[in-house]
């Protein structure tokens, strides 16, 4: 049997084996450990399953993933969310469907701090979803205007997946950060004038609020501050080329402890708990790394994705028929499967062949992760839409996913803006001097 075939039954295997809820970092370390024992003479593959595992996890620039998570895990307990979500409310709150676009936009600046989609989402949902449930707002609109708004805790940076996608390609964290800040701008747009177009159909959707008088805004403004000082220190040290993407990490872990503390939310059972909650997501992703390494050695040594490469590029299609075959792909893969997963199993044969059709790494980084964004709101496994269903246990899944369509409407519209309009993500990693 041809090595490439090999390959593709691996990865199928895999895939077939993520699907039935097997550990991704499982599925991929079994296929990959079986694939190179059937590859190589056993010294050969024994060698580098022993190297393998070490050099996924090694490299420096990972040291960002559990500061980023730290630095969310302690904005959360410091009850930043909460703080965010009033002081938007308090301008926007008095408008109809105005909670629920106060929702969108402290997700879109809690993600900014967080970084990961699940926490922005459950985090958002727990501060949220009680007012507008209180308010009276439809369960469909509430529920899906938080997981829509969660999944922007993917894509604005830091994002934990833009992080894993650039150390996978050795592509520029901080040009993929510049590259995702307008198109994470444009999702929050675009969801908000999504809820706006759906209360102005039917206003019975959401009720309107008592207005807030000025003195009470400038006071919830205020509130903010800690958020926006974050978020400053972060990204904008970033950008401003103050600190290397690990140097801003790690400034972004300490101002979120220091918060914590300035708030007196520091006690120490939130201390054990917010380092446990950081060493076990961390080890998550690790492991799913370690699995990734061993599956896409495999993978490149059965040359796959070289014949796959040679395949589209002898049969002519254009390179914008292989970018949207290949986003159709992940969107019907993303109803299935959680985002991290889909990109370590598929991110080396999907990054050979968008580039082999001459496509920018960095814009399509951005793009990847903007659909990947969008299975997790996708019925009928969207990952997001099962934690509002565990923030409030009486909200149906058939209403979150009657709710979200007009969100993924949104999501749909913006990536086909980013692909008309590529310097919607390149303009800004150019003008800062990081674009290729």
């Amino acid at each position: 049997m041809a090595t490439e075939w090999a390959g593709l039954i691996g990865f199928v295997a895999a895939l077939g084996l993520a699907l039935l809820r097997v550990p991704v970092a499982v599925a991929m370390a079994l296929v990959g450990i079986g694939g190179t024992l059937l590859l190589m003479d056993w010294t050969s593959a024994s060698y580098v399953m022993a190297s393998l595992p070490f050099e996924a996890i090694f490299p420096y620039g990972l040291s960002v993933v559990p500061l980023f998570i730290f630095m969310g895990v302690f904005a959360s307990h410091s009850g930043l969310s909460g703080n965010l979500f009033r002081g938007i409310t308090a301008f926007a709150g008095h408008r109809r469907g105005g909670l629920a676009a106060s929702s969108v936009g402290a997700s879109a600046i809690f993600g900014a701090i967080c970084g990961s989609s699940l926490a922005t989402c459950a985090t958002m949902g727990r501060v949220a979803l009680p007012e507008m449930q209180s308010r009276g707002y439809a369960k469909s609109l509430a529920g899906a205007s938080i997981a829509a708004g969660g999944t922007l805790g993917v894509l604005i940076p830091p994002s934990i997946l833009l992080v894993i996608y650039a150390l996978m390609t050795e592509q520029s964290i901080g040009a993929l950060f510049a590259g995702a800040m307008i198109p994470g701008i444009l999702a929050t747009l675009l969801y908000i004038a999504s809820i706006r177009l759906q209360v102005m159909r039917k206003p019975e959707l959401a009720p309107v609020s008592d207005y807030t008088p000025w003195s009470q805004r400038w006071g919830a403004l205020l509130r903010m501050w800690d958020a926006i000082v974050l978020i400053l220190l972060v990204i904008g040290g970033i950008y401003a080329g103050l600190f290397s993407p690990t140097e801003a990490a790690a400034v972004g872990a300490g101002g979120a402890l220091l918060f914590a503390g300035l708030r007196r939310k520091l006690t120490w059972t939130v201390l054990r708990s917010g380092i446990r909650e950081t060493a076990g997501m961390t080890g998550m992703i690790f492991l799913i790394l370690i699995g990734a390494a061993l599956f896409n050695f495999f993978i490149e040594t059965s040359g796959l994705t070289q014949t796959l490469v040679n395949w589209i590029t002898s049969q002519g299609f254009s390179p914008l028929a292989v970018l949207v075959s290949l986003l159709v792909f992940y969107v019907v893969l993303g109803c299935f499967m959680d985002s991290l997963s889909m990109i370590l199993l598929t991110v080396v044969p999907a990054y050979s062949v968008i580039t082999g059709v001459g496509y920018d790494p960095v814009w399509f980084g951005v793009v990847l992760v903007s659909v990947v964004e969008i299975g997790l709101i996708t019925p009928p496994i969207g990952m997001n839409l099962f934690i509002i269903q565990g923030v409030s246990p009486d909200m149906k899944i058939t209403t979150l996913s009657r709710g979200i369509l007009p969100f993924l409407a949104a999501d749909f519209i913006r990536v086909i803006l980013m692909i008309a309009i590529p310097g919607l993500i390149m303009w800004l990693p150019h003008t800062l001097g990081l674009g290729s």
